[in-house]
């Protein structure tokens, strides 16, 4: 659909809080907040709105339509993957170490060159990804300055090794 001359987004422009439908609100809290480790700022009816502590919340979680129900199948459309930012290396660590305490299957671990990156799924087949960006002096850039991007294995165990 055309519609003449590009928009584009002011600067500041951001993405919020997401909302996961989940089949199971108590599964669903243990896991983001036992075991990744978000507080619960709200209880609603059929809802919990979780968040790191400093804000109303940056995921809602609710059984309005999908109490019981089960993932959706795999290559439906829906949500890829939500991405947790950490602010730092060892506390990507430390959050690797409680879900691997909690027996999570990790789908993959990568190094973007400007980020790494750890995959798993919640317990509603929930795509998430757990990452750190380097910061932007350390991403790897060509002779013309232009960003380079790639994935190659993360080393867990040396990311481990930096967990408070």
């Amino acid at each position: 659909m055309a519609l003449g001359t590009p928009y584009r987004l002011p600067p500041g422009v951001r993405i919020g809080h997401v909302h996961l439908a989940v089949a199971d609100l108590a599964r669903a809290e243990a896991f983001y907040c036992d075991v990744l480790g978000f507080t619960v700022m709200l209880r609603w009816p059929g809802a919990i709105f979780i968040s790191e502590g400093s804000y109303h919340h940056l995921i809602g979680l609710n059984t309005w339509e999908t109490a019981g129900a089960p993932p959706p199948p795999p290559g439906h459309t829906g949500l890829y993957h939500l991405a947790i930012l950490f602010p730092d290396r060892p506390s990507l660590a430390g959050c690797l170490t409680r879900v691997r305490a909690a027996g999570v299957e990790l789908e993959g671990a990568s190094d973007h060159g400007v980020s790494e990156a750890i995959y798993l799924r919640d317990p509603d087949g929930n795509g998430i990804e757990l990452y750190r960006d380097r910061p932007p002096a350390e991403w790897p850039r060509r002779e013309n300055g232009e960003l380079v991007m790639f994935t190659r294995r993360l080393d867990l165990d040396a990311l481990l090794a930096e967990a408070p």
